[in-house]
């Protein structure tokens, strides 16, 4: 909207500009009506202040013209008044005054006036300063609409690169998944429930100052990234079907600080991200258990990022219900039953009470 009513004055300002000239005195008003016209442009006349602001807010005329001794409303209040009206405040304004002490003219200035022209007029003078002006406001348009299409193409540039960045990490995170033989739906099931269990605390008392709209929508993007790690480990490990000895699991459990470095270097070469920022916090802790037994580091309750609370209860719902190479998979209710054996241990009680209430909206 700002962007089109940029243009459109634009190309006003280019054919015959709408100058307003506010002057109680008629003959000092046909004059300038005159001057106006002869250098090509569409005069606008009205005798009071009431009436100019009538018209500069409804006609949005390129400049104003504007005596500074009128009744009731004197100009300068005018012009004060326009300047605090987001609709006419870039309207260039011209003071016109029998008065020149210079205590005057620096009051008009600092009320957001461009110029200040006394009388009697000099004809040649007043055109050259109406040309002069009207030309500094067709630049002054020019010039943001250009910053507007500037701006418009670097937050698109910005958009498609950031874009590309989830591209390259959700087709890494793929090649993670299909390592460790997740079901073809695993990535879309746990962003599905992420955001399910989101929208779920977010309406709970214990959590809706902490969740947000923007929270949930992150959550959603990152939540897949938590076994972005699983690249690095060997794939013989990932598809054993047995036990795995002390050795595999230790190599296994460096996948939260390898899938945690690769998202810190993508973040790195870019000024702070929400997305990467909890993606981190995902890879790095969703295997942090809520009693201090998980791992990389140990945290306990609410020194785990609640993002990757919720990412941890929930990967494990749907790992639990997906079939491995390992084991067959479980169905909901034993899903629910499992993970309850360890609320208060490796899950926060409150996130799994809340999702056990919504488990039919999950997937």
């Amino acid at each position: 909207m700002i962007g089109e009513f940029i243009m459109e004055e634009s190309k006003k300002t280019k054919e015959a500009a709408k100058i307003l000239v506010v002057d109680d005195v008629d003959t000092n008003r046909f004059v300038l009506r005159d001057m106006i016209q002869e250098i090509g442009h569409q005069p606008v006349l009205a005798e009071t202040g009431e009436q100019a602001l009538k018209l500069a807010e409804r006609l949005l005329p390129q400049l104003i013209i504007l005596d500074v001794a009128m009744p009731r409303m004197d100009g300068y209040e005018v012009c004060r008044i326009l300047k605090n009206n987001v609709e006419t405040r870039e309207i260039p304004v011209i003071f016109i005054s029998a008065f020149d002490d210079p205590e005057d003219m620096v009051k008009g200035f600092k009320l957001g006036g461009e110029d200040y022209i006394t009388k009697p007029f000099i004809p040649e003078v007043v055109k050259a300063r109406l040309r002069l002006h009207l030309k500094l406001h067709h630049t002054n348009i020019e010039l943001q609409e250009t910053n507007r299409r500037l701006q418009s193409s670097v937050d698109e540039q910005l958009r498609q690169l950031e874009l590309e960045k989830k591209n390259i990490l959700y087709a890494l995170n793929r090649v993670a998944s299909e390592n460790a033989c997740y079901d073809k739906d695993h990535m879309g099931r746990l962003c599905h429930n992420c955001r399910i269990l989101g929208e779920a605390m977010q309406l709970s008392v214990q959590f809706e100052d902490m969740i947000s709209d923007s929270y949930i929508e992150t959550l959603e993007l990152a939540a897949p990234l938590c076994d972005l790690g699983n690249m690095a480990i060997p794939v013989d490990i990932l598809q054993k079907k047995g036990v795995l000895s002390p050795e595999e699991v230790a190599v296994m459990r460096k996948h939260t600080g390898i899938g945690a470095r690769i998202l810190e270097d993508i973040r790195n070469t870019n000024d702070y991200n929400d997305f990467l920022q909890m993606s981190i916090d995902i890879a790095h802790y969703h295997h942090e258990n809520w009693d201090g037994s998980g791992y990389p580091c140990g945290l306990k309750e609410n020194e785990i990022p609640l993002s990757a609370q919720i990412v941890s209860v929930v990967s494990a719902y749907c790992a639990i219900t997906e079939q491995r190479s390992y084991r067959a998979s479980y169905n909901e209710e034993e899903a629910l039953a499992l993970l309850q054996q360890d609320a208060g241990k490796k899950y926060n009680p409150e996130i799994l009470e809340i999702m056990c209430k919504i488990h039919r909206q999950l997937r």
